[in-house]
């Protein structure tokens, strides 16, 4: 899940000035949903009643803003600003769990939530801490944070939410109300877009990013909170930042620094520390 979600980083930064970020993030749910749905007639699952229905669309919200503040920040800000403010979002998970699921954090996951941020930032600032300091603050960077703290809220809620039903069709259906929420803030685009003057780029990227980034990390996500709960599933949060450097350096957009070795550790120590506690 952390790979898969990770990876979806650089290919947001490639295309998200194609389009705007309510049309990226609608084809992404939907196309995610659609290619979803043979699963869902194979099980041959009815339309879920109303209150179920709406606890999948409660869900969707908070993916929609996360991933609609994304796009938009980026616009206005740097990757390196947004994986900073993200490495806070495991820690704003736990105590948002606590509050709607009375999911205590203990001291042993508490002392690795903060290793594993300390870690997180190392490798984002490269261990440089006048980079640290020096970090300029934007509206683009208070967008992102509004969307990281939304997103807090999607581990806890699914925790709360979730009645026993297949993670499969309970994925199914937060994709497609969050694409059909998209869509109504979007129609006026949809039909204006000339999209066929689109680079074949932008669409490729929808595709992973639907396939791999959306559809299959959301399966884990889910399956992952009803198991180990969102604690321990945000915690793989704190991975981010070494998946992206080493996705970076397999495309050969970015070398590989020693200096980056001591916050990886911390990183490793940090998710030691939070799987140990039962």
């Amino acid at each position: 899940m952390s790979l898969l979600a990770a990876s979806s980083f650089p290919v947001v930064a490639l295309i998200t000035d194609a389009l705007s970020p309510e049309l990226l993030i609608f084809l992404r749910f939907f196309l995610s949903a659609l290619l979803f749905l043979p699963f869902i007639l194979r099980k041959k699952g009815g339309l879920p009643n109303r209150k179920t229905l709406f606890s999948y669309f409660i869900l969707s919200l908070p993916l929609v803003i996360f991933f609609w503040c994304m796009f938009e920040s980026l616009r206005h800000t740097t990757s390196l600003n947004t994986a900073a403010i993200y490495t806070i979002l495991p820690a704003i998970t736990a105590i948002l769990a606590y509050i709607i699921n009375k999911e205590v954090t203990g001291k042993t996951q508490a002392i690795g939530l903060v290793i594993g941020t300390l870690g997180a930032l190392w490798i984002v600032f490269r261990g440089s801490l006048d980079d640290l300091f020096a970090l300029n603050l934007n509206d683009g960077d208070l967008l992102f944070f509004i969307g990281t703290l939304c997103l807090g809220f999607y581990n806890p809620l699914v925790k709360k939410l979730y009645k026993g039903e297949p993670v499969q069709v309970m994925t199914f259906w937060i994709l497609l109300l969050g694409s059909m929420c998209l869509l109504l803030f979007s129609w006026g685009e949809v039909m204006e877009t000339k999209w066929l003057t689109i680079d074949s780029k932008v669409y490729w990227g929808i595709l992973y990013l639907s396939l791999f980034s959306t559809l299959i990390t959301f399966f884990l996500l889910q399956y992952g909170v009803v198991k180990i709960g969102a604690t321990k599933v945000s915690a793989y949060g704190f991975l981010t930042p070494i998946i992206v450097v080493a996705i970076g350096v397999l495309i050969k957009i970015e070398t590989f620094e020693f200096v980056l070795i001591p916050g990886m550790l911390l990183v490793l120590l940090a998710l030691f520390f939070i799987q140990k506690q039962r």
